[in-house]
């Protein structure tokens, strides 16, 4: 909203908009116990219609009763987590979805085996399963509209010039349903607004003086402190009044390198001391351990379900040319060792020599072929090749690879011999885990990212792996092979 006078912008979010948050999971979850009703139709071959109007009964009542119970938990463990009163990016606060249901469905199930009551177990299982999947579509879908409405956009002011502020900048354009949108770019001083360029078309401008009465000018906004490790010793001041003025201010420390996910801060009572105790997760071997138990049981399924394909694939390759199925490629893998790499062959058999007498002829690609081993148009494919390549599934092969304990599913691609030396210092990270199928580098662009690019988000996963971040790459990796986004 902005005045007409000042034209200084305020932004008011309706009260309601909570209360329409609590309703839209409410219905994601209502509708999620209707559909899972239809358990019973297809389970003791009724007629769907008959099974959804049929409500009455000891049976459904208790089910409808402890479902009840549990979604009040759920929405009331929701609320004490923020999800209706802050803004979290999506795949937190998805990860958070999925930690309250598992516990909410390790519940259901405690009660439904004790074998007292007399309780639906496929009902309500199914009920859990369809919540999963409905309630964060909901939840996309509600902050949509509340953004189309404005009722959910909040202006944002960041201070501060250089790269901290720019990397603040492009974290809150890379979630646009926190509904945060900056408006402006105040300039502490000691700041030259002409140096360097910000990823924002918002206007910039001084701080000035008197900082408090600059925001109010704005509107009172949403404020995000961003400054320069060279800024903050003499920005004291400026953080704490601000920090006395927005209960609720952003800052974002000029702090790189660090493992974001593997961090516990440590609080000293009567000292303004905060010290952060740093955690490599992959550096203990408990989650080493869970990591590979996901690799072994997500792998065997995928095999399983993959075998027809598996085996199209490899028939497709024997009668283009008649050479092998497979391409094997030593790569470096754990602890600096090698291993036999599997890939489905996607190149002709004399494909070195030919990839030579071609750059000799286009020394123009040569660079292109630097950059990262690849050409977009290779001359090198086959005709299968090039299918494969597109949709990733010459990498299908390493499945093997993780089973045999050589690879992981999520990881930084294994790196050939060659290229060790242009990995940097971050090569002792990538000795610590097994190279993936899939990582972090493949769902951020993959052949449109520079190496040094993927050295860093090879780096920035290692440094932060959760479990459920392993989830979410597989899951982002299957949209990014659909669209065929930076592969070829």
């Amino acid at each position: 909203m902005k005045s007409a006078a000042t034209g200084r912008v305020r932004f008011r979010r309706p009260q309601w908009v909570p209360y329409a948050l609590v309703l839209g999971d409410v219905l994601a979850l209502l509708t999620a116990f209707y559909l899972g009703r239809l358990s019973h139709a297809f389970y003791y071959h009724l007629s769907p219609g008959w099974v959804l109007l049929y409500w009455w009964g000891s049976l459904a009542q208790v089910n409808m009763l402890l479902f009840l119970l549990l979604m009040a938990l759920g929405i009331t463990t929701f609320a004490v987590k923020g999800h209706y009163a802050r803004r979290k990016a999506f795949w937190d606060e998805a990860g958070e979805v999925l930690g309250v249901f598992t516990l909410l469905l390790a519940l259901n199930a405690t009660i439904a085996f004790s074998g007292k009551w007399p309780l639906s177990r496929l009902w309500l299982f199914s009920t859990w399963v369809l919540a999963l999947a409905l309630l964060p579509l909901t939840r996309w879908l509600a902050h949509h509209i509340l953004q189309r409405l404005g009722a959910w956009v909040r202006p944002v002011v960041v201070i501060g010039c250089g790269r901290n502020a720019a990397e603040a900048i492009r974290a809150l354009d890379s979630e646009p349903m926190l509904g945060y949108a900056v408006q402006r770019v105040l300039t502490p001083g000691g700041c030259d607004p002409t140096s360097g360029e910000l990823p924002t078309q918002a206007p910039m401008e001084a701080l000035g003086d008197d900082p408090l009465a600059t925001l109010v000018r704005l509107g009172k906004p949403h404020v995000v402190l961003a400054l320069d490790m060279e800024q903050w010793d003499a920005q004291e001041k400026l953080v704490r009044s601000l920090g006395l003025s927005y209960p609720n201010l952003t800052v974002v420390p000029p702090l790189r390198g660090l493992p974001l996910f593997g961090m516990e801060a440590m609080h000293f009572f009567g000292h303004e001391v905060l010290m952060l105790r740093v955690r490599d997760n992959l550096a203990r071997p408990g989650p080493r351990i869970v990591k590979r138990l996901f690799d072994l049981l997500a792998a065997s399924l995928l095999v399983v379900l993959l075998s027809p394909l598996l085996f199209y694939i490899a028939w497709r390759i024997r009668r283009e040319d008649g050479g092998p199925v497979f391409f094997i490629q030593e790569r470096v893998g754990r602890g600096g060792g090698t291993f036999a790499c599997l890939k489905f062959r996607s190149m002709v058999l004399d494909a070195e020599d030919r990839l030579k007498q071609y750059l000799q002829n286009h020394p123009d690609l040569a660079a292109e072929y630097e950059r990262n081993f690849k050409l977009r148009n290779d001359p090198r494919v086959t005709r299968i090749g090039k299918f494969l390549r597109r949709g990733s599934l010459d990498e299908l092969p390493q499945l093997f690879n993780v089973l045999r304990g050589d690879m992981s599913l999520v990881g930084p691609r294994p790196l050939l011999a060659r290229e060790l030396d242009r990995y940097g210092d971050n090569i002792c990270l990538y000795h610590m885990v097994y190279p993936g199928i899939t990582g972090l580098w493949q769902v951020s662009g993959r052949s449109e990212t520079t190496f040094d690019e993927r050295a860093y988000l090879d780096a920035w996963y290692i440094k932060n792996w959760t479990l459920w971040y392993d989830i979410v790459i597989l899951l982002l990796t299957v949209k990014v092979v659909f669209r065929r986004e930076g592969a070829y």
